[in-house]
């Protein structure tokens, strides 16, 4: 029988609260933007005290700044990770798009996409926490960037770098919209018009 240790007690518990408070928190930003994150209120809405909060991340920049990352993570798994093993063409980029879309439509966020619902709140205000986001958007880009250089069966003409640039906008539309309108449709007819620009027969 092994016995748990109470130094090694403490760091799981630790690290449960740590996971409870970060899965509150990305959905309470993507809703209300990170600038409504406090101790208190995840405090409150987890049923833990304050300063168990407080003592896993410090300051509330730094609560921010966890949550991103925590976000980061979700997108990642939810939406890039899937379609890795995929081989290289256009039907790993629209496979790409699909899980961006079930992501958004899915509500894996309460918000939609977190970071389609918190990056203007930061766009304009240098720091530790726009780094963050334009990290984790520049990462996105650069992704979706590569898997379309990767393709060599795009329509002819097609420039991976302008295409990229058009996907996100129009995927970003489709969630804006959604989240907006409560329309689902947008997705459906973004996805269309996906399926077109990359040469890809409609289902």
């Amino acid at each position: 029988m092994v016995v748990e240790s109470s130094t090694d007690g403490r760091v799981r518990r630790g690290n449960e609260t740590r996971r409870a408070v970060l899965g509150r928190a990305v959905q309470i930003a993507s809703v209300e933007g990170l600038g409504a994150l406090s101790i208190g209120r995840l405090a409150t809405d987890l049923g833990l005290s304050k300063s168990g909060v407080f003592a896993g991340f410090g300051s509330k920049e730094e609560l921010q700044l966890a949550t991103v990352r925590a976000a980061r993570r979700i997108f990642y798994d939810r939406v890039v990770a899937p379609v890795l093993d995929l081989p290289p063409g256009a039907a790993q980029v629209l496979a790409l798009c699909e899980h961006w879309m079930a992501y958004s439509r899915g509500r894996v966020f309460d918000g939609g996409c977190f970071f389609y619902s918190v990056t203007a709140e930061f766009d304009a205000q240098p720091g530790p926490v726009r780094d963050a986001l334009a990290t984790a958007s520049r990462e996105w880009e650069e992704q979706l960037t590569a898997m379309l250089r990767a393709a060599d069966d795009l329509p002819a003409g097609a420039e991976p770098e302008e295409l990229a640039l058009l996907l996100g906008s129009l995927m970003d539309s489709a969630n804006g919209h959604a989240v907006l309108y409560d329309d689902p449709s947008r997705y459906d007819r973004t996805l269309r018009t996906i399926r077109r620009l990359l040469g890809i027969a409609p289902a």
